[in-house]
């Protein structure tokens, strides 16, 4: 029963079916006597509120009344009703909604002069399913010696990020050049997709969403003005369903070469970064690279128990909720190379390239998000403020932002609450971990299996 508040209790009808996977259609009964008190009760309130001219507050004409605001009035109510119906049916019935309902001929769902009013939409739930053993999983530990060898990549690393791009004049294209280009690409001789001021490095990546292992070699040489014809395999998955596991012809037309100096580890270098000498730089290096070793060591792990739950647990995902999901890979994928620095046009440029493989990485991560989801509500599982500050301030570390300005910017583009579930999720995937055989394997040989 819902009540009112004037106390009296009314049950809402329902019929709801299965029409497919996670999705029910739900029918609803408003019956006649709840919208006629409603309506009764709000034209009571309006009459002791309303101002009408000769009439003071709470005498005018209960006609004049329904004459002046009775189309207001029965919008009021059927939204009133609507809205109240809909939450007690979810409630009762105990449905786990997804997303947003979809309404059945909404510019229908009027008042009837009399009788009662019924109405239809669509809702996706959450899926049901088993979980597997959570006990005894076997996880392979990566054991990692940090070496010289990885500290000297670290500054390396650290050169090329405070490094400067210089333009080349004197010779064509080489290995992480980076690089202006358009794209055309044609498939049996007809142009299908083109891009312009293409930005990126010439290393193994995607170029127009088609890996390119060889890229260097490919276009090593080429200068400014000049053009390579690549013919290439566009794979299964690509986002122009017309050239999925087709070859195509790409063609790449340079026309600006930019290479990367690194920074000189100098004084005025070691200084801009607030260290003394470069031994101390190293030691902080190694210090940086210790935390994010043990970091990786955890995630790899994760990602081992997220791997055993994907084999073990088969559901069908929402239809409209992975379509969703997919384009918000995509623009966080988008939204992660514009934190790391690259420009916005170059994003939009290369849009069909991020988006490559988006609807499977989608599929995954949905998949991944109700298994975990499953083991932290099972488990009490939560995220505390102080986490989640402590997760703001590193990033902000990293960003230069200040962060509490950080965490405005991330709870208006509700990115806050992706970092509160990935944080809940990795709660829950520890705790699986609490309970597994861990074997500490080599590197090399964690790699080979994965």
């Amino acid at each position: 029963m819902s009540e009112t508040e004037t106390g009296v209790e009314f049950d809402y009808p329902a019929k709801i079916e299965e029409i497919g996977s996670s999705t029910k259609k739900v029918t609803i009964e408003i019956p006649a006597e709840r919208i006629s008190g409603k309506i009764s009760e709000n034209y009571k309130d309006l009459r002791l509120k309303a101002a009408l001219p000769g009439f003071r507050p709470g005498k005018a004409p209960q006609r004049l009344i329904e004459k002046r605001y009775g189309d207001d009035v029965r919008k009021d109510v059927r939204d009133n009703l609507v809205g109240e119906s809909y939450r007690y049916v979810i409630a009762k019935n105990k449905l786990e909604v997804v997303g947003e309902p979809e309404f059945e001929k909404p510019d229908d769902i009027v008042l009837p002069a009399a009788g009662s009013l019924s109405y239809t939409f669509q809702i996706e739930v959450r899926p049901t399913f088993e979980l597997p053993e959570l006990k005894g999983i076997v996880i392979k530990k990566p054991k990692i010696e940090l070496t010289e060898e990885h500290i000297s990549q670290a500054m390396n690393n650290l050169r090329e990020q405070q490094g400067t791009l210089v333009p080349v004049e004197d010779r064509g294209v080489e290995s992480k050049d980076r690089v202006v280009a358009n794209f055309t690409i044609t498939l049996a001789g007809a142009q299908i997709a083109r891009q312009e001021d293409a930005q990126f490095t010439v290393q193994p990546g995607r170029i127009a969403g088609i890996f390119v292992e060889d890229i260097d070699k490919q276009l090593a040489g080429v200068k400014p003005g000049e053009s390579k014809k690549l013919t290439v395999k566009a794979p299964a998955d690509h986002p122009s369903e017309n050239i999925r596991g087709k070859e195509v012809e790409i063609e790449i037309a340079v026309k600006d070469i930019k290479k990367l100096e690194l920074a000189e580890v100098n004084q005025e270098f070691l200084d801009s970064l607030g260290f003394k000498d470069e031994g101390e730089l190293r030691e902080a290096l190694k210090e940086q690279m210790e935390i994010r070793i043990k970091n990786d060591v955890q995630q790899n792990m994760r990602d081992q128990v997220v791997k055993y739950l994907l084999e073990q647990v088969k559901f069908e995902l929402p239809t409209k909720l992975s379509a969703l999901e997919e384009q918000r890979v995509v623009q966080r994928r988008a939204s992660d190379l514009y934190v790391r620095g690259v420009p916005l046009n170059q994003i939009e440029a290369n849009i069909e390239a991020i988006r490559a493989g988006a609807g499977d990485q989608a599929a995954t991560e949905l998949k991944t998000h109700f298994i975990l989801e499953k083991i932290a509500t099972m488990e009490n599982l939560d995220v505390s403020e102080g986490e989640l500050n402590g997760q703001i301030a590193a990033a902000a570390l990293q960003s230069g932002e200040r962060p509490e300005k950080l965490k405005q910017r991330l709870a208006k583009d509700g990115t806050l609450q992706t970092m509160y579930t990935r944080m809940r999720e990795n709660k829950a995937a520890d705790r699986v971990l609490e309970s597994a055989v861990i074997e500490e394997v080599s590197a090399a040989e964690a790699a080979k299996k994965e």
